[in-house]
């Protein structure tokens, strides 16, 4: 006999991106939460009575929407998740959910928790948390709480005992057949809506249509290479195709999708699925009566002609890179699985093949010196054509470099790195060889050069469609055709600046205003402001906090 179901459970989405600051107003512009949605799918599956709020979607402030969901029904759980950078937020929402007269129990997921269990938990003191892939393991705690069973054999969660005593249960094993999971659940989190206030220059994958639709999806977890910068749960797993196609054509029919991005890092290794991809994307294309591109992520050190052919031809537009640097000690470093070789090849032929790209080179590795840093940006000035991103490594909560800086007292309180101090545009001196003053000074030349090595085009029409909504005609800087891009979101329309990318030849650029073209002319100035402004915040707010 099926047991009965009666919990009640609520999934809030956070918003994104987040700072220290009040944020009230609904705003689309994010990464849709995959993990989220994954649990949401998992618990409807169980017959887990189960809602979501996000919090994107509405304006109002983070303890309004919560107090106005939980008025609506007696929750017994509300859950969530996210990573270190949103720390802000979750914090918001925890303390909203406490001091509801519902008194709903906080269950706590996602990297957050899972690269640092036990600061995180006695930080935000959610009443449960998740540790590593979820789920599994919510599915089993909710049934232990529901019979009232002992829940140390639970694996991968911590709790709290009945002496307020922390208690952390053995790790769980990754999710090893990632097929048997159901596909997420992207209705819940009110996807169409998503999908009607997404815009052309939201994203680096969304700009080749003037109204996107994108369908985010998962084609693997986790990583076989762990380089020293990231934080990965888990060796790879990776989907059949057949499995993938089953949730995409649906899927791609039912929203009237136009782009697929494909999040799979490590897709490019194996060649026979890669083609076998192209293929059932070629007839999924046949099959509707409009348009579908799709984008991905590849490794370089496993991409050639041939395979850029097959790939263009079945519609793929945009190719994410992550090539870091132009130095083998640094590659050798960071454990990357490239040479510069090979990053050179592939830049260029990707962009013989005409097909946009995404990618960075990142500073400042434990090897980084005023030499190596020197090869990768007398590469960039030479070629890269203002194609790739520049900035510094982000040591991440969780990755071995973020251990590394722990070790050296670069960061000297984990929890005050986390609430205050993690940011991307945070530039930590990380190296073993650079003083604080050569960071500086790269850091200031890295700007100039994006300043003087980027194209920045100012439009020869814009025409407002409605509120922050506005049409741009402009002048490709690179083959001169006259582009038209309409429903770009423009906050400010006499201070704005965003990547575009060509539609003929494929090259990316800067629409920007006046304003912000002077700006970008006196880069390495306007930053050095704009860091000094937020610090100055951060110091006001971790005041008042």
């Amino acid at each position: 006999m099926e047991k009965s179901k009666k919990f009640k459970i609520l999934i809030i989405v956070p918003r994104y991106p987040s700072d220290k600051r009040s944020v009230n107003e609904a705003n689309f512009r994010y990464q849709f939460p995959f993990g989220l949605a994954y649990i949401s799918a998992v618990l409807k599956k169980e017959g887990y009575d189960t809602d979501i709020l996000n919090l994107n979607h509405y304006n109002g402030s983070t303890e309004e929407l919560i107090n106005k969901k939980l008025d609506e029904k007696k929750y017994d759980f509300v859950g969530s998740g996210g990573n270190a950078m949103i720390y802000y937020i979750i914090k918001c929402m925890i303390n909203s959910v406490k001091k509801h007269k519902t008194k709903p129990k906080f269950i706590l997921g996602g990297p957050i928790i899972t690269s640092e269990p036990e600061l995180i938990f006695k930080s935000l003191k959610p009443d449960f948390a998740v540790v590593g892939e979820g789920e599994e393991t919510i599915v089993e705690l909710l049934d232990c709480l529901e019979k009232k069973k002992n829940m140390e054999k639970v694996k991968g969660i911590i709790y709290f005992d009945k002496n307020s005593k922390m208690i952390m249960n053995k790790k769980r094993e990754v999710i090893q057949n990632l097929e048997t999971l159901p596909f997420p659940d992207f209705d819940g989190l009110e996807f169409e809506k998503f999908l009607k206030h997404s815009h052309c220059n939201d994203f680096f994958y969304t700009q080749f249509f003037d109204y996107p639709r994108i369908y985010p999806i998962f084609g693997s977890r986790g990583c076989p290479f762990n380089c020293t910068f990231c934080y990965h749960e888990g060796r790879y797993r990776k989907r059949s195709i057949k499995n993938i196609m089953k949730e995409l054509i649906p899927a791609v029919k039912k929203y009237k999708i136009n782009i697929i991005y494909l999040y799979d890092e490590c897709f490019s290794i194996d060649k026979k699925r890669l083609y076998e991809l192209c293929k059932e994307i070629k007839k999924l294309r046949k099959e509707i009566s409009w348009d579908l591109r799709w984008t991905c992520q590849l490794s370089a050190g496993y991409v050639n002609k041939e395979v850029l052919k097959e790939m263009k031809n079945s519609g793929c537009v945009m190719i994410s890179y992550g090539f870091e640097s132009m130095s083998p000690e640094v590659l050798k470093s960071m454990r990357k699985p490239i040479t510069p070789e090979q990053i050179d090849t592939i830049f260029k032929e990707t962009l013989k093949q005409k097909m946009g790209m995404q990618g960075f080179f990142i500073f400042g590795d434990i090897v980084e010196t005023k030499e190596t840093a020197k090869i990768t940006l007398d590469w960039w000035k030479k070629n890269a054509k203002g194609q790739i991103g520049l900035g510094f490594i982000q040591p991440y909560p969780g990755s071995e470099i973020y251990n590394h800086c722990l070790k050296k007292g670069i960061i000297k309180d984990r929890l005050e790195y986390i609430k205050n101090e993690i940011s991307i545009d945070q530039w930590h001196n990380m190296t073993d060889k650079m003083t604080d003053k050569e960071i500086k000074k790269l850091k200031k030349e890295i700007l100039g050069c994006m300043a003087r090595y980027c194209k920045f085009v100012k439009p020869i029409s814009m025409k407002k469609e409605k509120e922050n909504v506005y049409e741009f005609k402009v002048r490709c800087p690179y083959c001169g055709k006259m582009q038209d891009y309409k429903n770009c979101f423009v906050k400010n329309r006499y201070s704005y600046g965003f990547y575009m990318t060509c539609r003929n030849c494929f090259m990316r650029f800067f629409i920007v205003s006046l304003i912000q073209k002077l700006g970008y002319r006196y880069y390495p100035q306007v930053r050095a402001i704009r860091d000094l402004q937020r610090r100055f915040h951060e110091y006001f707010i971790k005041k008042k906090l």
